[in-house]
C-alpha cells in the first residue's frame, strides 16, 4: 500500500507599515535609495540612555490590520524585548510583542481550485525592523546601514492550516488585498515591504500529529515560496520513506537560483530569545473612543464593493471584479462616476485605458494617483461630443504625468476640441477623395470596407477634432457627387 502524505504549513508574514516615521522615534521610515545611515538618530541606533516613544500611527495601523483580518483587539497591548545578537541589531535585542500582542485569534477566508477554506490567525504583533548588512566583496568587509532600523512592522502569524502552495498563494494575495484596502501597508514583495517565513512539515494523510518542522526565512516572492514548498515537501517525504537524511527542526535558506534549500541553524525556541517586558516602553491602553475611531475608518471589503457595483451601479460581474481588485481603482472609479453619472462608461475607461496605462508603465494598481473627478470630466467631454475618443486617450496619458491637469482646459489649449465647422470638414474630405480615386472607385463598385480607410484618412487630417457621424455623412455625400 502506497503511503499518502499531507503538507502542513504555517506562515509568519512580516509587513512594513506605511507610516511616515519609525516606530519609536521621529526619523523617516522611508529610506529606499538614501545614503547609508542618513535616516538615523541616537534612539534608533540604540545609543545608551535614549528612550523610545511609541508612534501612535503604528498602533492605529496594527489595530486596523487586526480588524481587517477578523482578530480580537487587545485593549492593553505591551512591548517586549527579544534578545539575540546580530550586527544589524544595535541594542542586541529587538523590541517586539510577545505577552500581549495588539491582535489575536483572527480568521481569513481564501478560495482555491478546491473551494473555500478558513485560515486561522494566531496573532498580529507590532515590532521594529533591524538594519541591513552590506557585504563588500572587494574589500572583504561588511558594512552596517541602520536606515531601516526601527522601521515599523507587523508580523501576522497563522496557525498551521495551509496545506499546499496554491493555498499559500491565495492566502498571501488575500492579505495583500485586505491590508492595501485598509491603506496600512504597500505589501509589495519586490520592494521588500512584505516578507514571509514558511514553516513546513509533512505527515501521513489523516494523522493529527505534526511532523518535524523546517522554517525557510525571509522569502520575498510568491513564485519562490511556491517552489520552496514543493522542494521541501519532496525532501521531507524522501527522508521519511527512504531514510535519505534525518529530519531536524531547523531554519533553512532557500536558494532560488539552484532551486534548493540549505540548513542554516537549529530552530530556536521562545526560551532561546529570553522574552521579557521592555521597561522602557509603557503599556498601550486602547480606550473605547480610540477603538471606535479606528473601527469607523475601515473600508468596505472587496467582495462588498463588488456586489454593490453589480447591484447599485449595474455593472457586469467582470467589470466589478476587475475594478474591485484595488482600493485605488475603486476610489478613482467612484469619483469618476460622481461626475459623469454613467457607471458603464466609467468602468470601460478604468479597465481599457487606465489599467492599460498602469500596465504599460509597469505600475501596480495601488500606485494609481489619477484624479477620478478629472477622469469623470474627461468622460463627459467625450460623451458630450466635445473631444474625440482618440484625443481623449492622449489627454488621459498627460493626466497620468500631471494629476493636477484640467482635461477641458488642456483640450482647449491644444486644439483637441471638436469643431462644428462643416466647411473645414468638406474641404478635407474633398482633398482626400481627390488624392485617392482608386479607393473611391472601389467603394462605388461595392467594396464598402474601403469607406473606413477614407474615413481614417480624413480623421487624421482633421486630427480627430470632428464629430464622427458628421464626417461620415459628408464623406458619403461627397463621394456620391464625385
Amino acid at each position: 500500500m502506497i503511503m499518502k502524505y499531507e503538507t502542513v504549513i504555517g506562515l509568519e508574514v512580516h509587513v512594513e507599515l506605511a507610516t511616515s516615521s519609525k516606530i519609536f522615534c521621529s526619523c523617516s521610515a522611508h529610506s529606499y535609495g538614501a545614503e547609508p545611515n542618513s535616516h538615523v538618530c541616537p534612539a534608533c541606533c540604540g545609543m545608551p540612555g535614549m528612550l523610545p516613544v511609541v508612534n501612535k500611527r503604528v498602533v492605529d495601523f496594527g489595530m486596523k490590520a487586526g480588524m481587517m483580518l477578523g482578530c480580537h483587539i487587545n485593549r492593553t497591548t505591551t512591548f517586549d524585548k527579544k534578545s539575540y545578537y546580530y550586527p544589524d541589531l544595535p541594542g542586541a535585542y529587538q523590541t517586539t510583542q510577545w505577552f500581549a500582542p495588539v491582535a489575536v485569534n483572527g480568521l481569513v477566508e481564501i478560495e482555491t481550485s478546491k473551494g473555500k477554506k478558513n485560515i486561522r490567525i494566531k496573532q498580529i504583533h507590532m515590532e521594529e525592523d533591524a538594519g541591513k548588512l552590506v557585504h563588500d566583496i572587494r574589500e572583504d568587509t561588511t558594512h552596517v546601514d541602520f536606515n531601516r532600523t526601527s522601521v515599523p512592522l507587523i508580523e501576522i502569524v497563522s496557525q498551521p492550516d495551509l496545506s499546499s502552495a496554491e493555498e499559500v498563494e491565495a492566502y498571501l494575495e488575500r492579505l495583500k488585498t485586505l491590508l492595501r484596502y485598509a491603506k496600512v501597508a504597500e505589501c509589495e514583495m519586490a520592494h521588500g515591504t512584505m516578507r514571509c517565513d514558511v514553516n513546513l512539515s509533512v505527515r501521513p494523510e489523516g494523522s493529527d500529529k505534526l511532523g518535524v518542522r523546517a522554517e525557510m526565512k525571509n522569502m520575498n516572492s510568491i513564485e519562490a515560496i511556491k517552489r520552496a514548498i514543493e522542494y521541501e515537501t519532496a525532501r521531507h517525504i524522501d527522508a521519511i520513506e527512504n531514510g535519505t537524511e534525518v529530519l531536524r527542526q531547523e531554519t533553512r535558506r532557500w536558494d532560488d537560483i539552484k532551486g534548493k534549500s540549505y540548513a542554516m541553524r537549529t530552530k530556536e525556541t521562545a526560551g532561546d530569545y529570553r522574552y521579557f517586558p521592555d521597561p522602557n516602553v509603557m503599556p498601550v491602553v486602547i480606550d473605547d473612543r480610540w477603538f471606535d475611531s479606528v473601527k469607523s475608518s475601515l473600508p468596505e471589503f472587496p467582495e462588498v464593493k463588488r456586489e454593490r457595483y453589480i447591484n447599485e451601479y449595474g455593472l457586469g460581474e467582470y467589470d466589478a471584479e476587475q475594478i474591485s481588485r484595488s482600493i485605488a481603482l475603486c476610489e478613482c472609479f467612484e469619483q469618476a462616476y460622481e461626475i459623469c453619472k454613467n457607471a458603464k462608461d466609467a468602468a470601460n475607461w478604468m479597465i481599457s485605458d487606465v489599467m492599460g496605462l498602469l500596465n504599460a508603465k509597469k505600475m501596480t494598481y495601488d500606485m494609481l494617483t489619477l484624479d477620478g473627478k478629472a477622469l469623470g470630466s474627461l468622460i463627459l467631454l467625450v460623451t458630450g461630443g466635445k473631444v474625440g475618443r482618440a484625443n481623449a486617450k492622449k489627454i488621459l496619458a498627460k493626466m497620468f504625468d500631471d494629476p493636477t491637469l484640467d482635461p477641458e482646459k488642456y483640450a482647449n489649449e491644444n486644439g483637441f476640441v471638436i469643431s462644428g465647422d462643416t466647411g473645414k470638414i468638406e474641404e478635407v474630405v474633398k482633398a482626400v477623395i481627390a488624392s485617392d480615386p482608386d479607393s473611391v472607385a472601389a467603394y462605388k463598385g461595392g467594396k464598402e470596407k474601403v469607406l473606413m480607410a477614407l474615413f481614417g484618412k480624413c480623421m487624421k487630417e482633421l486630427k480627430g477634432n470632428c464629430d464622427p457621424q458628421t464626417l461620415r455623412t459628408v464623406l458619403i455625400d461627397e463621394i456620391a457627387k464625385s
